[in-house]
């Protein structure tokens, strides 16, 4: 029953994985910095605020999910948890931590550049 349980949980956890990086994906995390410096120039108000918008949603199911390992590694007693186990959730948490970090320097530059020129960003707070 408790492996049959285990199964599930890792599967579910693939699938969410699976399911944030294809939408992380519409933001492109490999885009360089100085790559979008240049586009959010050419951007309009509506152009910056759809794309921070992008980036504040995957930076949100981004901390969703290390909250969902958090949680998992708490509700799992020690006894429970292989030093191989442990070491893969805190392998993936911080490869999401990274890119978290990654997701919100990218999100700032949108953000304010849509500051500058004047755009309402109230609702993109962080």
């Amino acid at each position: 029953m408790r492996t049959a349980k285990k199964t599930a949980l890792y599967f579910l956890l693939l699938l969410c994985s699976l399911v944030l990086l294809g939408c992380s994906q519409k933001n492109d995390e490999n885009k360089s910095i100085s790559e979008i410096k240049a586009e959010v120039e050419k951007m309009d108000i509506n152009q910056l605020r759809s794309m921070a918008m992008k980036y504040k949603e995957d930076l949100a199911a981004k901390e969703s999910e290390i909250e969902k390992l958090l949680a998992k590694f708490k509700n799992i007693s020690s006894a429970e948890v292989s030093d191989t186990e442990a070491k893969q959730i805190t392998s993936e948490i911080e490869s999401i931590t990274k890119s978290i970090s990654a997701l919100n320097e990218k999100f700032m530059i949108y953000y304010n550049k849509l500051k500058e020129k004047g755009g309402d960003a109230s609702d993109l707070e962080i």
